[in-house]
């Protein structure tokens, strides 16, 4: 069975190399973000997801959740509960929250890099303290005092989970057509009446409460998305002495038979005069509840960049121990009967394009989270405003790119395994099918596309898009010229450009023609991811080739950074043009097919 080693080197390089955290260095999540802190905090994480998670990994799949019809209740799969406790008592949960309600303080940047080591070794249990960060942040964010201060300490404690609630039986991506009823109550609560299915973490019993966020209608709302409202619905109710009192009507009254991810419950939930608080703003729920659905897309992403993590390393490790055949350029290893296929090119190419699809998200996914930490954290207003452009441009594509490489890479471990990737008792075909919902839920990858496309262009005046460009120019002005960084230089900026050509085409295209917006969707956001993987490949090649001219220790990973940074520009970032070419092609070879042919 596969076997998970964090990444902790490569963690080192980008953190205190590669990052510029010097914008960060005043913000009061670094106080106690020392390099040291950061180190350690990693490294016991690190711990946790090889020791405590990764063997639970193939038990969860294996054994499922199992739901009790008659109580509505779930049962985790055996050793499940006892790692949650012994995750939250160890004050993961609690690890970026605000230090008010008894969390750490630390950056978001620092939670990504746990979250990924935690859904690379474990992805259905990531999924539970996960869906409750988001919660908190929902609350956190919209909530009053009084709601802050019943659910989020529990919540960051771990004690309480929290979930979301959107999806239901007949509506999914367009929840205006959602039915779920509140009806207002004397005591200033609401009465909550539905169904909501697809439900991750909906029900379990590893936690004490359940607090879930539940879009649901007023009687007097208006029409479509205008009309929704966010309401807290605990699974127990809160006594005033923040003791639990009686179970609310809320229930979970089927589990989903899934493909992957067997031990994260997803629930069909039934609310029926549920108890419900409103939070926020009448008729502004769905705005409330995207401060939970952003968080969640980036966190989507690095559970797809997690997978694919481990499921590389599993492909390697096959790799080194498989013989069969000989080198095409004669044996390898003449003591042997045969050569560790590894030796073979066509093996090698899908293992680096493994390797730089990772080690290029996780790069991009961190210098995301510090904008992160800039944009909800900075005293300066303006720096706030600009890197809140970064992360809404970015929060689709790293969503969609990053969970599309997620599937590639799991599927390229099983290819590098052969017959033995397919049959269970490797573990690596676990890999493909748990990753496969990451490219589903929370919007699915087209529906990014179109919210690249068709909001996040135009959006602030094109500002969302000057604060990719304009770093990346002041990058390539920086080397250009440079001789010994030319092989990675010009890549960039013959990206940069024909990515730049394409966005001009897409605008005014789609200014004519709403169906040119998603006829482009899907290639243009791959353009614009692998545009972005080279800038960040880029600015890991200037560091590599420094570290390098200067010797010293650590030449091998500087010189694998480099071959990788190179294989990258050659191999892989030629698929831009391609990926030009059909979004020029148009909206008229999808659109003018005729329905009845299909």
């Amino acid at each position: 069975m596969p076997t998970y080693k964090a990444p902790l080197e490569d963690f080192d390089f980008l953190y205190n190399e590669f990052l510029d955290l010097g914008a960060c260095a005043e913000l009061p999540s670094m106080a106690e973000a020392s390099p040291d802190v950061v180190e350690a905090v990693l490294s016991e994480a690190a711990k946790v997801a090889e020791t405590v998670l990764q063997p639970l990994n193939a038990i969860g799949d294996e054994i499922g959740c199992r739901l009790d019809e008659a109580s509505g209740e779930v049962s985790m799969p055996d050793g499940f509960a006892t790692a949650y406790r012994d995750y939250c008592d160890s004050g993961w949960t609690g690890l970026v929250a605000d230090p008010d309600y008894g969390g750490q303080g630390l950056p978001s940047f620092v939670g990504l890099a746990v979250s990924e080591m935690i859904n690379a070794a474990n992805a259905s249990f990531a999924a539970y303290p996960g869906l409750t960060l988001g919660a908190y942040e929902v609350i956190h964010h919209h909530g009053t005092d009084e709601q802050k201060a019943t659910y989020l300490p529990k919540m960051v404690s771990g004690e309480w989970g929290g979930t979301m609630n959107l999806t239901e039986p007949h509506c999914g991506t367009d929840l205006g057509l959602l039915r779920t009823r509140a009806e207002p109550a004397d005591d200033g609560s609401y009465r909550i009446t539905g169904k909501k299915i697809w439900i991750s973490a909906g029900e379990h019993d590893m936690v004490d409460n359940i607090i879930h966020l539940v879009l649901a209608r007023t009687p007097d709302a208006p029409a479509g998305t205008r009309g929704i409202s966010l309401f807290i619905v605990p699974k127990f109710l809160v006594n005033a002495d923040e003791s639990l009192g009686e179970r609310n009507g809320v229930k979970c009254v089927g589990l989903e038979k899934k493909m992957g991810i067997k031990a994260s419950a997803t629930c069909e939930m039934e609310y029926s005069d549920a108890v419900g608080y409103l939070i926020g703003e009448e008729n502004r729920g769905l705005a409330a509840m995207f401060t939970m659905m952003n968080a969640a897309r980036l966190v989507t992403g690095i559970q797809g960049l997690g997978m694919a993590s481990a499921a590389y390393q599993a492909a390697v490790s096959f790799a080194r121990e498989r013989l069969q055949g000989r080198s095409l350029a004669g044996p390898k290893y003449p003591d042997q009967p045969a050569d560790p296929i590894l030796v073979h090119p066509d093996v090698r190419k899908m293992l680096l394009i493994s390797r730089a699809s990772i080690e290029g998200a996780r790069a991009l996914g961190l210098y995301t989270g510090v904008q992160l930490e800039l944009e909800f954290r900075h005293p300066d207003a303006a720096v706030r405003r600009q890197a809140g452009y970064w992360v809404a441009l970015m929060t689709p594509i790293i969503k969609a790119y990053f969970t599309d490489l997620g599937t590639e890479v799991a599927n390229l471990g099983m290819q590098v395994h052969g017959g033995a990737g397919y049959v269970r008792d490797t573990g690596v075909e676990q890999f493909a099918r748990d990753v496969r919902i990451t490219q589903i839920y929370e919007g699915t990858n087209g529906v990014q596309a179109l919210d690249l496309v068709g909001r996040k262009l135009i959006a602030n005046q094109g500002e969302n898009l000057k604060a990719f460009f304009t770093p990346v120019m002041h990058f390539i002005g920086e080397h250009d010229g440079q001789s010994e960084l030319a092989e990675f230089i010009g890549p960039l900026k013959d990206s940069a450009q024909l990515l730049q050509d394409t966005t001009a085409w897409v605008y005014q295209h789609m200014s004519k023609n709403p169906l040119e917006a998603g006829a482009a969707g899907t290639d243009y956001l791959r353009l614009f991811a692998l545009t972005a993987m080279a800038f960040m490949w880029a600015r890991m090649a200037v560091i590599a080739c420094r570290r390098l001219d200067e010797g010293g220790g650590k030449t091998v990973f500087y010189q694998a950074k480099l071959d990788t940074a190179r294989f990258f520009m050659t191999r892989m970032l030629p698929e831009t043009t391609s990926l030009a070419a059909k979004v020029r092609a148009g909206a008229g070879p999808l659109m003018d097919f005729n329905d009845e042919a299909f």
